[in-house]
């Protein structure tokens, strides 16, 4: 029988009656189950009464249970063998570390015990050096595609990023870095723990980058409870699984809804970082593109003769505008007042009602509508733009952040904010942007680092982007309604900003003579980097 009928059970504590008495009540009313998977203490202090008639065979458990071991020095004297043993009849301890394969197919990945930072670990305890261990033994399987269960004692540290609300938990403070980087390697596709004393169902998340790799299945986080628990919180869940191995793939890889980024990302990124600085001597950079016409991103390598074109980008004249318009420099619309530096292409302006008094515009000089309408003349002058800047920005201890709404706007925009450098990092600034567009349904994807947005939108497609200055690019496709002032509201926001009452621009707007003075302040500063003024 391929689908298996499982519980799984937060911290136990010694409370045998109450847990077998509760998991007779299930199966009476819901048929049997096939296994009980027991996370967190499942001994406490006061076990041993209750203990003893079930190690003497006086009592026998209903349901094979299987538990994970000590997670402090006082109960470590309840698992005799630290490899697994049976305790009792029905009650089997997995061990500190490994898979269990059940006759079904299903793998069940496990680590006993809480983080530790001594080497070796105490007996109640699991180092880097027990993760990595089971991640190699792991990973080194053929074709090796994730595990079905995982079981951990703690929960995973920052799993709320991107998620709905662990409620008075702290995810970016509770629970271990090195269960993160386990989960985030073995992509189990349920994944229990306890010992916080709280229910916490995540929403699924994907454990592939979208438009460069291909679908993988999702993880579902679930944190339980304790056994008796006054605030009547869930302490046992049951599930139906079929095992990966048995499943078809497409089916497998199925994304809900509700699917979310993956909330250990900044950790497998970190990680590779250190990959690729190790593996640097050995192997010269490829660069690749990704050809996102196609449903579903494919990897060619280039040899730097390949262009994304076949044929090269023609210089193109711009296209007028149907009426007037308030960024063409030659149109009398254009507040010129507001112009802070003037290429052969491209102009910066100070945005009208900034978000910021350095709040800066890169425009094209002609009517371009988007980033991907431009020619390639005036493409190469927005990046020296974007490098001059960055350069501006770092000097004042700032990082900037750039973004283009391509939807319900005729002419190119690219709004360019500064934030401090001790503010927020990159990563902070982008959680925020993928975090508020969960919020609003909005699907913001983290596009290949040595891609360009012409790879992603075709001209005439709507679409919102993100650009960091440290070339991280986010990206949306505008398939229905947009919030036309997401872009400033993310940034005005408490997570970055914090200038939430200013996140409309109509409320920011000043005098003529300030927007005059605020833009010779800007002018003065920028001299020294502007290209523009060397040409």
């Amino acid at each position: 029988r391929a689908v298996s009928r499982r519980l799984a059970c937060g911290d136990v504590e010694g409370r045998l009656e109450a847990l077998f008495r509760r998991v007779r009540a299930i199966q009476d009313k819901s048929g049997r189950f096939d296994m009980l998977l027991c996370v967190g203490n499942f001994f406490g202090s006061t076990s041993e009464t209750e203990w003893a008639e079930y190690r003497t065979g006086a009592k026998k458990a209903p349901i094979p249970t299987y538990v994970l071991g000590a997670n402090d020095q006082e109960t470590v004297s309840y698992f005799p063998d630290i490899s697994g043993c049976e305790l009792a009849e029905n009650i089997t301890y997995l061990g500190r570390r490994g898979l269990y394969s059940g006759t079904s197919g299903l793998q069940i990945a496990y680590l006993s015990g809480t983080e530790s930072q001594e080497e070796p670990a105490p007996a109640y305890s699991f180092s880097t050096k027990d993760v990595a261990e089971l991640k190699t033994s792991l990973l080194s399987t053929p074709n090796f595609k994730g595990v079905d269960i995982l079981l951990t004692s703690p929960w995973p540290r920052d799993v709320g990023t991107f998620a709905n609300s662990a409620g008075e938990i702290d995810t970016k403070k509770c629970g271990s870095k090195l269960v993160s980087d386990l989960a985030a390697s073995l992509k189990p596709r349920y994944h229990f723990a306890a010992l916080e004393k709280a229910y916490y169902e995540r929403l699924p998340y994907r454990n592939h980058t979208v438009l460069q790799e291909t679908p993988r299945h999702v993880s579902r986080f679930i944190a339980l409870a304790d056994i008796g628990n006054t605030s009547k919180k869930k302490y046992l869940y049951a599930f139906s699984i079929v095992p990966m191995s048995l499943m078809d793939p497409a089916e497998l890889v199925k994304q809900p809804q509700d699917v979310t980024e993956n909330p250990y990302r900044k950790s497998q990124k970190d990680a590779q970082k250190t990959k690729a600085t190790l593996c640097a001597e050995e192997e010269p950079p490829c660069q690749f593109f990704f050809d996102l016409n196609k449903h579903q991103g494919k990897k060619r390598p280039s040899d730097g003769k390949e262009r994304w074109n076949s044929q090269p980008k023609q210089a193109k004249k711009p296209p007028q505008p149907t009426g007037p318009c308030w960024f063409c420099l030659a149109s009398p619309e254009v507040e010129k007042h507001l112009v802070v530096s003037i290429g052969t292409h491209c102009y910066l302006a100070l945005a009208k009602g900034g978000l910021l008094p350095d709040h800066v515009l890169i425009l094209p000089i002609g009517h371009y509508q988007s980033v991907v309408d431009l020619s390639s003349e005036v493409v190469e002058e927005v990046t020296k733009y974007k490098s001059a800047l960055k350069e501006f920005f770092r000097s004042k201890g700032k990082r900037y952040v750039l973004f283009e709404r391509n939807y319900r706007s005729q002419h190119l925009q690219l709004q360019v904010i500064p934030v401090p450098l001790d503010h927020c990092t990159s990563e902070d600034i982008k959680e925020s942007f993928i975090a508020q567009a969960q919020e609003q349904q909005i699907e913001l994807l983290e596009i290949p680092e040595h891609s360009d947005i012409t790879q992603v939108a075709q001209p005439g497609t709507p679409y919102f982007y993100v650009e960091l200055d440290t070339g991280e690019k986010l990206f949306h496709r505008i398939r229905g309604r947009f919030p036309l002032h997401f872009g400033r509201e993310v940034m005005a926001s408490e997570a970055l900003l914090a200038l939430p009452q200013r996140a409309d621009w109509r409320q920011c707007a000043v005098e003529r003579a300030e927007e005059a003075a605020q833009a010779r302040a800007f002018r003065r500063d920028f001299q020294p980097f502007d290209f523009a003024l060397r040409a």
